[in-house]
């Protein structure tokens, strides 16, 4: 399944919903409609948001499917009226990011060929712990955007970069989870775009702290978070994802790379970022960029220079969606 959060209308209060061919579903209303039908109680029984749900997600997500094959039943196109609909064309909706309040967000650097490319261009090799150890930094929780979000430019930059990442949320939460166990936690993969400003990053990190200043400002998160059910025959015989990553500026194709790159795997970082540490419902762990992924690695003169206000960057991972943005 996809999962969203959304707002209708311009409406403060976001939603929570998932996609179901060209619609969305409103949870709440429909797991209403659900008990009235069925006399089934146990669909109000669903939490009113994404990440409440996550919290004990094994038995949430059993009653989410149930309630979509519920759906099965009814033509969706008649349940769109009135004040309270019960699904929402998607393109009339504003996505979030599926969570939009996550308690924290590590981001990865697990990508070998975007590291190797990051570190030559700072002058120093590769260090022999990257292989050993996937490191990460602490983002910013309260700057989520979602799919077709404007981005406001950042103050005191001339260098704004996007970085192509995925990205993963976490289900149940817990604290030393072992690599073999982890897979187990991780309720579903979204795309993500860590954008950074790259003078005000190197002005910070050459005190040897960070990325702070030159990261916290914004992330972009979505469309949806997909469940790993719907990408079962999308792993390859060595044990790794493969799905096309991709980002367009303006229409024109600049970055091109693949999952199957990711050196340190999400389970890996998970076990990681749980050690002596409690992962909550709903954390979100990115990737790192992939192999070309962002203006830095690939120079600016090569590519059109630095993202400016009104350029659109288009991100785009096979079955995961599509990510756009833009800049104002």
């Amino acid at each position: 399944m996809k999962f969203v959060t959304y707002t209708l209308d311009g409406g403060a209060q976001p939603r929570f919903g998932f996609k179901k061919d060209e619609y969305i579903i409103d949870v709440i209303r429909a797991a209403i409609w659900a008990n009235e039908k069925n006399g089934d109680s146990s669909f109000l029984e669903i939490p009113s948001t994404l990440k409440k749900a996550l919290k004990n997600w094994d038995t949430n997500f059993a009653k989410l499917k149930k309630l979509d094959t519920a759906l099965r039943e009814i033509n969706i196109q008649y349940h769109t009226d009135g004040d309270k609909p019960i699904a929402v064309l998607e393109e009339d909706v504003q996505l979030l990011a599926p969570v939009p309040n996550p308690q924290s967000f590590r981001d990865f650097y697990a990508f070998e060929q975007h590291v190797r490319a990051a570190r030559k261009l700072r002058g120093v090799d590769m260090h022999p712990d990257w292989f050993k150890i996937a490191i990460f930094y602490f983002s910013n929780p309260a700057a989520l955007y979602g799919h077709g979000e404007d981005i406001p430019y950042p103050r005191g930059t001339n260098e704004l970069d996007y970085e192509l990442e995925f990205a993963i949320i976490i289900a149940k939460g817990g604290s030393d989870i072992n690599q073999d166990e982890a897979d187990k936690y991780i309720a579903g993969y979204t795309i993500c775009n860590d954008w950074s400003a790259r003078d005000l990053q190197r002005e910070e990190m050459a005190m040897s702290l960070g990325p702070a200043k030159g990261k916290d400002f914004a992330s972009s998160f979505g469309p949806y978070m997909v469940t790993p059910d719907e990408l079962e025959d999308a792993w390859d015989d060595d044990g790794k994802l493969q799905l096309r990553m991709t980002c367009h500026v303006n229409g024109k194709l600049i970055s091109d790379g693949n999952t199957n790159d990711l050196y340190h795997p999400f389970t890996k970082m998970i076990e990681r970022a749980s050690m002596n540490a409690q992962l909550l419902p709903g954390d979100i762990l990115g990737s790192g960029t992939v192999g070309t992924g962002c203006i830095l690695e690939l120079r600016p003169e090569n590519v059109g220079g630095w993202i400016k206000k009104g350029d659109v960057v288009h991100m785009e991972v096979e079955r995961l969606g599509v990510l756009e943005n833009k800049i104002v």
